[in-house]
């Protein structure tokens, strides 16, 4: 299974997915270094070929590093996780994340999808195809919604692209997933298994097929990139076997404009290139380009440039063009902060340009931390840099907020001198927001704006708010109310007289720096213009939070973690659904959360019985223990609702630990008051049971040996009291059919449908009554099976004592034949001395 997506998630926030490029490997030879449509010279003989090729080989691609040039260097890099066993998706919560780190100067990464199937530590070659999806996000996890659910209001949803696994073998199936010029950073993968009835099962019963994914990352990047400084231009000769060259220029902040241009080409049809442009990653088929044959000059302008970021600039020889071509390239830079002065035509120092201290070099040369005496091997003096800007180009001051951090993810973000902000008529106001990597991606970024509608003074104005990511949005059209450009992307707010509110919340946001600006203009018969003697005042708040809204009342905020990744998601109960359990189209209704709730709390009443039979033959024990697990069965299942009505008199995990103990004490107890043992010895068991069965219960409460465990041993040691009782007798015990007829096989046959619907009946949409049906058959079983207790009849006189050995053995015949009713029967006692 192939797919290739190249730049998936581009700069804009949309994902650019063209399936069908691969990567072919041929034989090395001298010749240009193609990677990704573009290439420098190299020696090995690396092709691009298009729809239809073979994938790449794992193989080939291990070999790191594995090219060297004059030019440039080519590095391949493995990274791998372990397998992690996948679960039916019912909420974020239930999805395996993955995370990974692309390198800067990545031109291709290849995602290994591994999958395979295990039951019992073998291979799972009887399990059912379960069909698998996989989702891909960069800089943030992936929101995905697979059950179609809707999502909160005011909620921003970020695209990803999604990806199903079908199976080629029995047991194992392997993906390949492409993506040329990967944007570098953070990239998340989130695999999930399609949702299932919901079978609640019994653990250890039988043995589960586990589906287990295990994802491999192998990148391939380009070092020792040709860096264009801002200012020179770069002269360079393209090889007829060559066909493309690719270079990069640092943007720092506070630039409004990058101006690429193509000079002095020469070749045998004029200038047959293609000069490409790209922020983060090297350029792609879709990106920004410019035909240098058909325009002169060649020119190519980006407006708005994103901030401290690398851009990349692609000169690309048209397909067929014979012989030399020969050209230069220079990059000039517009600093917004100062318009009539553009960056200066020298080599600054990484510091000042806010460089990283190594980012590449021009044949060879390593820029340091001051500026060079001369100019490095390939640029020439200065190009003249015009003086003049027009006012478009102006950028205003940006206000910094304050980071306070609470908790996880529970981030405010405070305005100096604020909440209230004051939105001038003649200029935007531009707050920052940074979010740091690793640390504010996992959660949900809530943007909240109010307006003082006094502040307006009666004029129909409107305060507009984008939110943009990594660079303001400075539009020179001041009517403008669009929050969009071609490379950029944005989230509008507004608020006026009628609305004064507005919110905007944006789950698993990017890192980095977001920047809100605030425009205020008013309503007139053309349109919006800008206002004149107003100053709008609007209350700002921002800050992260781990879920929106905590998930409702139909819902839990989890605290996750994969690796080092913390990120948090909302887990959803009593058939609410949805990213803020908000989604109440398979809601329960709150008659029905009564009624399941009535059921399973008003079924334990049926413990009655069981505690009146015991008391009656004198049970003493047997009956504190029934009530015991009447009690906190009620208590625990009105605790353990998934609505709203719940009722709770200590902490669930208290009630959980003695409603599990108590079951199993019942069971206990029962089984072994069935043996008839000497009082001594039957106290003896019931306190070594408790003790043995809280430890059960301490390590594992859901394992299936916790029940099955002591009640086969309670049911061995009755099996050997019955069976010596048996032999010493030489008749069944019990020996009369009417025990066996009326309580014994009724009881246990009860008892055995019990234990089949908890085993196999038993799911998430049943289990109200369902269980509560189990409740009433457990006690049931236990009124049945519980042993009379023999009592001597009154109107029998002493019996003779016999001389000898002074003592006697009194056999009482009731006892032992297992009668129920003492009263309907006489008692003959045999004494032998």
């Amino acid at each position: 299974m192939m797919q290739t997506v190249p730049g998936l998630g581009d700069a804009a926030g949309s994902a650019d997915i063209s399936p069908g490029d691969t990567l072919k490997c041929h034989s090395p030879s001298p010749s240009c270094l193609w990677v990704a449509g573009f290439g420098a010279c190299s020696d090995p003989g690396w092709a691009w070929s298009g729809r239809g090729a073979a994938p790449p080989q794992p193989p080939t691609l291990l070999r790191a590093p594995w090219v060297s040039s004059t030019d440039g260097l080519f590095v391949t890099d493995y990274f791998t996780c372990t397998p992690r066993k996948l679960s039916p998706f019912r909420s974020f919560a239930s999805i395996e994340l993955f995370h990974f780190h692309i390198p800067e100067d990545t031109v291709i990464a290849v995602w290994n999808l591994i999958t395979f199937k295990e039951q019992g530590g073998t291979f799972g070659d009887q399990c059912p195809d379960r069909s698998i999806t996989v989702y891909f996000r960069s800089g943030a996890p992936s929101v995905i919604n697979p059950l179609h659910t809707h999502f909160p209001r005011d909620t921003a949803v970020p695209g990803s692209f999604a990806l199903t696994l079908a199976w080629t073998l029995p047991n194992r199936t392997t993906g390949v997933f492409n993506v040329t010029s990967p944007l570098p950073g953070d990239w998340f993968l989130a695999a999930h298994l399609p949702k299932d009835e919901g079978k609640i099962s019994v653990k250890g019963l039988y043995e589960e097929c586990q589906y287990l994914f295990q994802p491999q990352l192998i990148v391939q990047r380009m070092v020792n990139i040709a860096v264009l400084y801002p200012g020179y231009f770069t002269e360079q000769s393209m090889a007829p076997h060559n066909h493309s060259c690719l270079y990069k220029v640092f943007v720092p902040s506070y630039t409004s404009r990058v101006l690429v241009e193509v000079l002095q080409c020469r070749g045998a049809e004029g200038c047959p290139l293609w000069l490409r442009v790209r922020a983060k990653a090297p350029p792609l088929h879709n990106s920004t380009a410019l035909d240098c044959q058909e325009h002169a000059p060649c020119q190519l302008v980006l407006d708005l440039p994103f901030w401290q970021h690398w851009y990349y600039v692609l000169v690309e020889k048209h397909p067929g063009v014979p012989g030399t071509v020969s050209f230069q390239v220079t990059v000039q830079l517009t600093d917004c902060s100062r318009p009539s002065l553009a960056r200066p035509p020298f080599l600054p120092s990484s510091t000042s340009m806010n460089m990283p201290h190594s980012f590449g070099s021009v044949g060879g040369l390593v820029l340091g931390d001051s500026p060079l005496p001369t100019s490095p091997n390939g640029t020439k003096h200065p190009v003249s840099i015009p003086t003049t800007s027009p006012a478009s180009e102006l950028c205003w001051p940006v206000h910094p907020t304050l980071r306070n951090e609470l908790d996880t993810f529970s981030v405010h973000f405070y305005i100096f001198f604020g909440p209230n902000v004051s939105v001038p008529p003649d200029r935007p106001a531009v707050f920052v927001i940074n979010l740091l990597p690793m640390l504010d991606s996992g959660g949900v970024l809530n943007l909240e704006l109010r307006l003082n509608v006094s502040s307006l003074c009666g004029e129909n104005a409107t305060v507009f708010g984008c939110l943009n990511h990594e660079v303001p949005l400075m539009s020179s059209d001041n009517a403008s109310v669009t929050c969009e450009t071609e490379s950029l992307a944005g989230f509008l707010l507004s608020v006026n007289a009628t609305a004064s509110l507005s919110r905007l919340r944006i789950p698993y946001p990017q890192t980095g720096s977001w920047y809100l600006s605030l425009r205020l203009l008013c309503a007139t018969e053309h349109g919006f213009e800008p206002c004149t003697n107003v100053t709008a005042e609007v209350y700002l708040r921002a800050y992260l939070s781990p879920c929106i809204n905590d998930c409702g009342i139909y819902g839990q905020c989890k605290l996750l973690r994969t690796n080092n990744y913390p990120y948090a998601a909302c887990e959803c109960k009593a058939g609410w659904n949805g990213w803020g359990c908000t989604d109440n189209a398979e809601a329960f209704s709150y008659g029905f959360q009564l009624l399941s709730t009535l059921l399973l709390c008003l079924s334990n009443v049926m413990f009655v019985l069981p505690v009146a039979i015991a008391i009656r033959s004198h049970c003493l024990l047997e009956a504190a223990i029934y009530i015991f697990t009447m009690f906190f069965s009620t208590f625990y299942h009105a605790c353990d609702q998934p609505g709203i009505v719940v009722f709770c008199i200590m902490e669930h995990d208290v009630l959980q630990f003695c409603d599990f103990l108590g079951s199993l004490m019942s069971v206990w107890v029962t089984v072994i008051a069935m043996a008839r043992l000497q009082p001594v010895v039957k106290q003896v068991l019931y306190l070594l049971g408790a003790m043995l069965l809280s430890m059960a219960l301490q390590m594992d409460r859901h394992g299936l040996w916790n029940l099955l465990g002591p009640s086969l041993f309670a049911l061995g040691i009755m099996a050997v009291t019955w069976t010596a009782r048996t032999i010493r007798r030489r008749h069944c015990y019990p020996p009369t059919w009417k025990r066996w007829a009326f309580y014994l096989c009724p009881g246990m046959l009860i008892a055995a449908a019990a234990v089949l619907l908890y085993a196999f009946v038993e799911t998430e949409e049943n289990y109200f009554y369902i269980h509560s049906i189990w409740h009433l058959l457990i006690a049931s079983s236990v009124g049945f099976l519980l042993p009379p207790r023999a009592k001597p009849n009154g109107r029998l006189g002493p019996l003779p004592r016999r001389n000898g050995c002074r003592y006697q053995l009194c056999i009482n015949e009731q006892e032992e034949l297992g009668l129920v009713d003492t009263a309907m029967a006489s008692i003959n006692s045999i004494c032998t001395s």
